[in-house]
């Protein structure tokens, strides 16, 4: 029998993500963290007007990085901006109140007429513990029970709840709503089968943070999402990915580019963690073989395919402007990006029918 595979009508969807980076400027100097802040508005600017359909900004509370507060940037961004995205990625919710971060992204999703989309994570930093008055002995909790809330406060009906990391709530009605009546919410995972577990449990999508290693290790854990899902009895959704990159106009342009701010990134990192620092040899071997989608476009787009069909996902999320990458070179990754990249993957994800056997 012979049995022919149509052209898929899946709707895929591709993002950047920026943890707020401070880049250098045209001297090789590194911004102040306002100007880092603008440089972000400014490229998610181009981002919007070259069809990049989200654009994600994460939550950090260190020297390095500018962006400690995502959403009050994305609301500028809303208003500078007709069509993409305006994500986190992610909101360290185990060291915030789950009633105020509704608040604030439903009314970003007000601003931004429906656009605004909220990543929960528990991070993989830990300074906002000590800084907002939270005990990292308490880091799993917080985060189980802070989870839970979010999940009813969503539902925009007055909410019971106690638990033992904030106020109890009794039929309390929390404003503004928004205009779907479901703010949209997901939850990063960067390797826990226990964090897996628990966005099928809330029936949240999956957004699968990939930083090292060769992405067909995470099929597991997207097995366990839908196996999950479907005991739970909740849907399971399509799958994300959020994996660092870089892209130029030809792949030795990009691996040197990228590789100094790539490696004095990672090094400052590592020397909290208990890391070596990176050789040249990894860094190569880890574009290579592993999760960093560095090269020209044809080389990246290449490699976001044959992850996303690796991982059945329908979602692809480029970490864009690693440590201190040039402000121009930031921007001509998003032009790759957006122009080249994402039309030549769907490309070949939408690839035309074939004949099989069986």
């Amino acid at each position: 029998m012979t049995q022919q595979k149509t052209k898929s009508s899946t709707k895929y969807l591709f993002g950047l993500d920026t943890f707020g980076d401070i880049p250098s400027d045209n001297n090789g100097k590194l911004m102040g963290h306002p100007q880092a802040i603008r440089q972000v508005v400014k490229e998610a600017i181009l981002a919007d007007k070259l069809g990049v359909d989200v654009i994600a900004l994460g939550e950090h509370h260190r020297p390095d990085y500018s962006i400690s507060s995502p959403e009050t940037i994305l609301a500028g961004i809303a208003t500078r901006t007709k069509n993409i995205t305006l994500a986190t990625g992610v909101t360290v919710l185990s060291s915030d109140d789950p009633v105020r971060v509704y608040q604030r992204f439903a009314t970003l999703d007000a601003l931004s007429n429906g656009r605004a989309q909220v990543i929960l994570g528990r991070g993989s930093f830990t300074e906002s513990f000590p800084l907002f008055g939270y005990d990292l002995q308490d880091y799993n909790v917080l985060f189980e029970e802070k989870i839970e809330l979010f999940a009813e406060l969503i539902k925009e009906k007055p909410v019971t709840w106690s638990g033992t990391t904030r106020a109890a709530l009794n039929k309390a009605d929390v404003y503004p709503k928004t205009e779907s009546g479901h703010l949209d919410t997901r939850v990063g995972v960067g390797g826990s089968p226990e964090s897996v577990v628990r966005a099928a449990r809330y029936g949240f999508p999956l957004v699968l943070a990939i930083i090292g290693g060769s992405p067909d290790r995470f099929v597991p854990y997207v097995e366990l999402y839908r196996r999950a899902s479907a005991e739970l009895g909740t849907t399971a959704h399509p799958i994300g990915v959020h994996s660092p990159g870089f892209v130029a106009d030809t792949d030795q342009e990009a691996r040197d580019i990228a590789w100094r701010p790539f490696k004095e990134n990672r090094d400052r990192i590592g020397r909290d963690r208990g890391w070596p620092s990176m050789t040249r040899q990894q860094y190569d071997s880890e574009i290579d073989n592993g999760s960093l989608y560095i090269g020209s476009p044809e080389t990246v787009a290449q490699k976001i395919a044959s992850t996303m069909k690796i991982l059945d996902a329908e979602r692809f999320d480029l970490v864009y402007g690693s440590g201190s990458l040039s402000a121009e070179a930031r921007l001509r990754n998003i032009e790759l990006y957006g122009s080249v990249v994402i039309p030549r993957v769907r490309e070949l994800l939408n690839n035309p029918p074939e004949t099989t056997q069986s």
